[in-house]
């Protein structure tokens, strides 16, 4: 080989097919030759600061994705022209400024974007478009055409020509991925860069040690139609059905007053009663059972209401799923010896709501509970069940809190706050009682810097539980001797927790279903299992209910003689 060559191991790879963040136009590739180190200059990576640098650049700056530390996968060139074809243009002012080109893989920024670059001879090129890649096994990748949580690049064939070049660290990567709870903001949709630029701008810290946020509108200045009558008509609607339902009256009521004693809802200003400028919305409400807690009712606020073709949720951005994955949460909770779970506070109702967005959250109630009386405006102050942006709105100021205070009250602590919560339940397993205390106690603290309370504690192991104060133990656990009584069974994430052995348990009650495939599925259904534990027991009831699809038997037809005695067994 000669001096002025070099052999460069790489991969080549067929039936690649991209598509950008936010588009689902699908562009197939041709093929593609990998290696494991591209000679990619980063420094040449457009980001949104190069973009607000330049005025006439500006409104690209928050569709150009934030500069990433991960690996370049591949180049595309100009061996893929439908990939570079430019679909916009936003021309220079000068002819010396760089301009934005949008092809169906996004925004990008050509040109010298710094005098020194060329004044130095460093980089005559300056900046030219890019992509982002993460590389996704086929058969590990999900193909979402809105892009929410989907990688840059969407491959949708298997690997034709380099099967026998895959290596352990590969194998490892694609376990890595298919366990990975981190969500990196690469994958987040427009929508979601968004939420998060409008969440992070705008929290803030109150008076009362809260935190406050605005509500993320899709528009900065939202104009909604004036749904007072909408809202006057379903309160009228609630009020028949309290003359019909005592208990749900009853009910209702004290969760009302419940919510305006905490601060939670306030009578609007008479000085706002007028307002007509399109920044008013009233929301209807209704209220709901747990069926497993048929005497505790929750309020919900009907965001979705629709008047004159909109509605408040059409208008507010949902925000990308910041909720830790429930398997992790529940494997690591089998993790150590000693066990222990929590919950939140009311976790959705601390986060309040920024003063000038609370005049779209406005509802009708009557003073004093007076339904005699004429109903009154109220406010909510808080982020509230029913807005399609208030679980990221909550998981987000919960990540904050623990972000704000991990020099204060440690890492460990942080750690469970950010990482073992599935939305306001937070679990946890630690190697000894002692450790377990003392991460009760500064998460407590960490927590209360957030105006966010934990309690209902339940623990194995009874030294724990002594230490937790009496008020912030499970209603199951206040009572208990300690020293001589047994702990209880409580649900960790839907799975039942037998805290005396701990270990997981399912009880399954057969009811009486009928013989049929419909009957099979309902059983079969009816045991959550979420990490697999009871998996040798129900797949031989799917396996059953495999073979009835393929026969193609109905879902009320009886079972076949031959198929009876093995699923009743």
């Amino acid at each position: 080989m000669s001096a002025d060559k070099q052999l460069v191991e790489s991969s080549r790879i067929d039936g690649l097919t991209v598509r950008g963040l936010d588009s689902s136009q699908k562009i197939p590739l041709p093929s593609v030759y990998s290696r494991e180190i591209m000679p990619a200059n980063r420094s040449q990576i457009p980001t949104p600061e190069i973009a607000l640098r330049w005025p006439h650049l500006h409104k690209i700056a928050d569709k150009i994705l934030p500069l990433i530390d991960v690996e370049v996968g591949f180049l595309i060139g100009y061996n893929c022209p439908r990939a570079l074809v430019p679909r916009d243009v936003i021309p220079p002012n000068e002819d010396h400024e760089p301009y934005g080109q949008k092809t169906d893989l996004g925004w990008g920024i050509l040109g010298i974007v710094d005098s020194s670059f060329s004044e130095s001879g460093a980089d005559a090129i300056g900046l030219s478009h890019r992509i982002l890649t993460y590389e996704v096994p086929a058969d590990l990748c999900v193909d979402d055409s809105e892009g929410k949580g989907c990688p840059s690049v969407v491959i949708h064939s298997v690997r034709s020509a380099v099967k026998e070049t895959i290596n352990p660290n590969t194998v490892a990567r694609m376990m890595e991925i298919d366990l990975s709870e981190h969500k990196d903001a690469v994958g987040y949709s427009s929508d979601d860069r968004l939420f998060l630029k409008k969440v992070e701008s705008g929290i803030r810290f109150c008076d009362d040690k809260h935190y406050k946020m605005p509500l993320p509108f899709k528009q900065s200045d939202p104009k909604l139609p004036n749904n007072r009558s909408q809202a006057l008509h379903r309160l009228y609607r609630l009020k028949q059905r309290f003359t019909r339902d005592k208990k749900y009256r009853d009910d209702y009521i004290k969760f009302m007053r419940n919510t305006i004693h905490k601060g939670f809802a306030e009578p609007v200003p008479e000085s706002e009663l007028e307002l007509n400028n399109g920044t008013v919305w009233y929301i209807p409400h209704h209220g709901v059972y747990h069926w497993k807690r048929p005497n505790k009712i929750r309020v919900v606020f009907d965001c979705s209401a629709n008047y004159k073709g909109q509605s408040l949720n059409d208008r507010l951005l949902q925000g990308p799923d910041l909720t830790n994955l429930l398997t992790g949460v529940l494997c690591r909770f089998r993790q150590d010896s000693v066990a222990f779970i929590c919950d939140i506070e009311q976790m959705l109702f601390q986060f309040r709501v920024n003063s000038e967005h609370r005049n779209f959250l406005r509802f009708l109630w009557w003073s004093d509970d007076n339904l005699s009386g004429d109903p009154i405006v109220m406010g909510m102050t808080v982020h509230l069940f029913g807005a399609v942006s208030s679980p990221s709105c909550a998981s987000f100021g919960l990540k904050e809190t623990a972000n704000r205070n991990e020099e204060k009250y440690g890492k460990d602590a942080a750690d469970f706050i950010r990482h073992d919560f599935y939305v306001d339940d937070g679990l946890k397993s630690i190697a000894s009682a002692m450790k377990a205390i003392d991460r009760i106690d500064r998460s407590m603290a960490m927590c209360a810097e957030g105006g966010l309370r934990l309690h209902k504690f339940v623990s194995s192991s009874r030294e724990v539980l002594a230490a937790v104060p009496s008020g912030s133990q499970a209603k199951g656990i206040q009572s208990l001797d300690l020293m001589f009584e047994p702990l209880p069974v409580e649900t960790a994430l839907g799975v039942q927790w037998c805290i005396e052995s701990d270990a997981f348990r399912f009880r399954i009650t057969l009811q009486d279903k009928p013989l049929t495939r419909g009957g099979i599925l309902s059983t079969v259904s009816s045991i959550y299992d979420p990490l697999g534990f009871a998996a040798s027991v129900i797949l031989l009831g799917k396996q059953i209910l495999q073979e009835l699809c393929r026969d193609g038997l109905d879902w009320d037809s009886p079972l076949p003689y031959s198929v009876r005695p093995k699923f009743l067994k």
